[in-house]
């Protein structure tokens, strides 16, 4: 594809695929293309073209300090993915990424990958802001043109203690949560 080669052209290592299946161009071999945060952070317009299809681009940092940049530097997308310790050794630079990434994107995961989205009321796929299609969030009147400012954040398989205050079961401040189709302010911890 077009993108793929920018890419390469741009500095990106093909690790695999990068071709054409046939001569009409209908299918692409899966490919795998690296490139370094520096090249990134360098250059964040061009690595961040779209390759449609079966292409991913992985970006190796050198730390969490460069992992944020690069947080920074990327435009919205609907999803993030913070892979981490299966413990809390990493936590303060979970937490260091976790900002910057979190007003990127509308869905940030944690240890998961970002396929399959479930209907429920929590779930937002929607980008960060200011991304909406809904036709209920208008530029006009109030209060529905307020929503429209507003930005939608689903929190996928983040550990308790990585949430926001007002999220984690225990719910200190008895803030009222619509909690499997019902509003409670009720904890969710047992007992």
């Amino acid at each position: 594809s077009a993108a793929v080669q920018q890419l390469a052209d741009a500095g990106a290592t093909v690790l695999c695929g990068g071709q054409p299946e046939n001569e009409n161009g209908i299918r692409f071999q899966n490919t795998v293309i690296r490139i370094n945060g520096d090249q990134f952070v360098g250059d964040p317009e061009t690595f961040q073209t779209e390759a449609f299809g079966n292409s991913s681009l992985i970006v190796t940092v050198k730390d969490s300090s460069q992992a944020v940049q690069l947080a920074n530097a990327l435009e919205g997308n609907l999803t993030g993915t913070i892979y981490s310790h299966s413990g809390t050794d990493d936590d303060a630079d979970y937490e260091a990424v976790e900002l910057a990434l979190r007003q990127k994107v509308g869905r940030l995961l944690n240890d998961k990958m970002p396929t399959g989205v479930a209907v429920s009321s929590a779930m937002n796929h929607g980008g960060p802001f200011p991304a909406t299609g809904h036709p209920a969030f208008t530029a006009v009147g109030m209060p529905e043109s307020i929503f429209r400012f507003s930005m939608l954040q689903c929190y996928d398989n983040v550990r308790s203690h990585r949430l926001p205050e007002i999220l984690r079961d225990e719910n200190p401040n008895g803030v009222s949560r619509l909690i499997d189709g019902q509003w409670t302010d009720r904890s969710l911890q047992p007992g």
